[in-house]
């Protein structure tokens, strides 16, 4: 057989996002002149290249199964990103490709396989009884040193490379060599090629998917070139530019073999917006960098690109109040380029750069600029793709609600406060709240501040990448997003116990899913009926009296839902006193937060549920052998609500605090009463005085073994309650209130003569007057 001809093969290792890699791939493709360009990728994606003139970068494009499986497991290994940046070497060459009308399509191993691999590893290993390998730990990991040095040079090239080169830091290294390089110089890439060939060597031959991946781009090559093409440039990451390289030296049939039998799914691919802030390595991408922001600035400022920089930090300054004049900027270059001079650097990097600004712009105050630094080194900013993308009916659903109420997606946090009696308003609440019920939260909701009520609702937003594969997973219950939401919703009513389905029911109401809510009630209805355990009956109550009053906030039917809200507070009402009997601490702990919850429910229901409610508070709180910290909440309550006058709660406090009682006991009574708020004490001196005759009146081992519960009692208010019940505690038996503020002696010698002479004033005044 003739050999593979592979003198118009131009392979370009590059390291996946740098700028320096993106402009030397664009000069050497404009030298080469190739009539075919093969670019590291999934080649299910091939369709997808003419979008490339439409897109604005960063992009990513999303491969995911053509029907999402229902397993969790199975769902997050049911897809894959392939980022581009506008930096990104392979996004230069699609770019160049696209002007240039010259054939290119992906030679990665299909997406097909990689995910078929990733959901096979997903399946419980078979128990088979088989003892670990020779020389491997139990984790797998091998302990030999030569195989662990070998590990790492596939793991780290770069750093074996920077080692070498005698830097400590490879990211610094790969920096200098190739993402500062300018305009006009050699390429880069023989040389690239040349020294992770001699890694390769040192690590021995390729395994496993790495191994699949390379065969699969050889495969891809040798069809290429046997097309007639006679000049052929690939981009692929520089760890695997000798292995293609080298195609020739291959044989054909090894790499067939590797490929045979393989694993395949079924999968759609389309391209997605995506973000800096997922380029960063800081967010867990494994080919990702330090500074997306900076490497941007590099790839569409090369001219001065110190000055621009700093001159930008200046201005964010500026706009933070700080004082930053041109002076500090030109000091700054000074700087950042003399340490580049300084550290051999063949232009001033992101170090330099930083530590300028700090040393200069912020005049030595690390911490303001850390704020600066941080957002431009990221450079956050969304991408966006064109309406005729391949997408699911439901992401074009989102898109279009999202033109219709105005709410953009962005890579940032942004608040939204809603006034629910506004239409537009509570149809960006209904669309954040039918996401929810989806598993797509672009938004979480936010406590609202003090008086806002129920016509309020406050939102957190931000989209992520990851939301446009929870849309497309999200697309088995519908086309439309009030569709699916109602679909998603009668499925989890289904097989949902009856606290979910009062959370269920609350979440319909706010999403006003008017299809799904009979279903759920019904069901809601039928639980109620038959569950006879207290705990979940008052789990269940608080979500359904929201959402009654929600239900007349929206417009929304609530008479049923009242019906069945207080048909579960009987039930409550009845079944309370037997569940609270012979509680130990922690389980009364629990016990007290279920009757605050309920009681906030019951209030809202009002009217005569509260009043049973209160009833069987009342009736209960006289029990004697109640737990001593539910007894003190349930007094505090009906003090609260009216229903115990002081003189009689003095007596009830007496009773707890009497010395038959056991100081534990006590105790938890005191902390059940004061569990909220303090200042009960601060305004019933003689509530306050009965605790103090008791805890004076303890023995000594009795006192240190309170001491605890005492402490977390009063631990939980805040500081101003502790020193206002401290007060109140100096003034008991006639004391003097302490002053919080010392006042200053007069010494009446030195005033006399200040004294004099504002006398005169206002005398001399009241002349002229006159």
């Amino acid at each position: 057989m003739a050999r593979l001809d592979t003198s118009g093969l131009h392979v370009l290792g590059v390291r996946h996002h740098g700028p320096g890699s993106a402009r030397a791939v664009r000069a050497a493709l404009a030298e080469i002149k190739p009539d075919a360009v093969l670019i590291e990728g999934p080649p299910e994606a091939d369709a997808l290249i003419p979008l490339v003139g439409e897109l604005e970068p960063p992009v990513a494009l999303l491969v995911h199964l053509a029907d999402p499986p229902k397993d969790a497991a199975a769902s997050a290994a049911g897809w894959a990103f392939w980022p581009f940046a506008a930096f990104s070497p392979e996004w230069e060459a699609l770019r160049y490709a696209a002007e240039n009308d010259v054939p290119v399509r992906f030679c990665d191993l299909p997406a097909a396989h990689t995910l078929a691999e990733r959901l096979a590893e997903t399946e419980p290993p078979e128990e088979d009884g088989a003892a670990p390998e020779e020389g491997a730990t139990e984790e797998g990991v091998t302990e030999d040193p030569e195989a662990v040095g070998r590990d790492r040079l596939r793991l780290d090239p770069l750093g074996v490379l920077a080692e070498a080169a005698g830097y400590d830091d490879a990211e610094r290294w790969w920096d200098d060599v190739v993402e500062q390089r300018g305009d006009g110089e050699p390429s880069p890439f023989p040389a690239i090629a040349d020294a992770m060939a001699a890694v390769r060597e040192e690590s021995g031959p390729e395994q496993g998917r790495g191994a699949r991946r390379e065969a699969y781009m050889r495969q891809v090559l040798r069809a290429t070139l046997k097309q007639g093409h006679e000049r052929v440039a690939v981009v692929c990451g520089a760890w695997h530019a000798p292995a293609l390289r080298g195609v020739a030296d291959f044989p054909v049939s090894a790499d067939t073999a590797l490929l045979k039998g393989l694993p395949k799914v079924k999968v759609n691919a389309t391209w997605v917006p995506w973000t800096h802030g997922r380029l960063a390595s800081a967010s867990g991408y494994g080919a990702g960098v330090t500074a997306p922001g900076w490497y941007h600035h590099l790839y569409t400022a090369p001219d001065l690109p110190v000055h621009r920089w700093l001159t930008e930090a200046a201005r964010r300054l500026r706009e933070e109040g700080h004082h930053v004049s041109s002076s500090h900027v030109i000091e700054g270059v000074r700087l950042a380029e003399s340490l580049a001079v300084l550290r051999g650097r063949p232009l001033a990097g992101l170090d330099e750069v930083s530590e300028a600004l700090t040393a200069v712009l912020c005049e030595g105050e690390p911490v303001r600029a850390a704020l600066v630094h941080r957002a431009m080194a990221i450079g956050e900013r969304m991408g966006s793709v064109p309406p005729t993308t391949p997408m699911v009916p439901l992401q074009r659903d989102v898109i279009a609600a999202q033109k219709r109420l105005r709410l953009k997606a962005e890579p940032f946090d942004r608040d939204l406060d809603l006034d629910l009696r506004k239409e537009g308003h509570r149809e960006r609440s209904v669309l954040l709240h039918r996401l929810r019920m989806l598993d797509v939260r672009w938004g979480d909701p936010q406590e609202t501040s003090g008086g806002k009520g129920t016509f309020r609702e406050a939102w957190r937003i931000r989209w992520e990448p990851e939301l446009d594969v929870a849309l497309i997973e999200a697309s088995r219950w519908g086309t439309t997003v009030a569709g699916a939401a109602s679909a998603r919703a009668a499925e989890r009513a289904a097989d949902a116990d009856l606290p979910e389905l009062t959370a269920l029911t609350e979440q319909c109401l706010l999403a006003d899913l008017a299809d799904a809510l009979p279903g759920v009630l019904a069901l809601l209805t039928d639980r109620a009926a038959t569950d006879g355990d207290v705990t979940h009956l008052m789990g269940a109550l608080p979500p359904l009296a929201r959402s009654a009053r929600y239900g007349d906030v929206r417009g929304t039917d609530a008479a049923h839902l009242r019906t069945v809200a207080e048909q579960i507070l009987r039930r409550v009402c009845v079944g309370l006193p037997p569940a609270v009997h012979g509680l130990d601490d922690e389980a009364a702990a629990r016990f007290v937060t279920r009757i605050d919850h309920t009681h906030s429910a019951a209030t809202l229901l009002g009217g005569e549920a509260l009043a049973e409610w209160e009833a069987t508070l009342a009736s209960l709180a006289r029990r004697e052998t109640l737990p001593g910290r539910i007894s003190g909440r349930l007094n505090r309550m009906l003090s609260d609500a009216g229903h115990i006058d002081a003189d009689e709660l003095r007596r009830r406090l007496g009773l707890a605090m009497s010395q038959g009682t056991e100081p534990a006991a006590a105790a938890a009574w005191l902390e059940g009463f004061l569990q909220g708020s303090g200042l009960v004490l601060v305004h019933d001196d003689r509530m306050l005085g009965l605790i103090d005759a008791w805890l004076l009146g303890l023995p000594e081992e009795r006192f240190t073994a309170v001491l605890p519960l005492l402490r977390r009692t009063f631990g939980a208010f805040d500081g101003t309650e502790r020193r206002e019940i401290g007060e109140a505690a100096a003034r008991l038996g006639g004391a003097r209130r302490v002053e919080v503020r010392a006042r200053a002696a007069v010494d009446a010698d030195r005033a006399a003569p200040a004294l004099a002479t504002a006398l005169a004033i206002l005398t001399d005044g009241r002349k002229r007057a006159s």
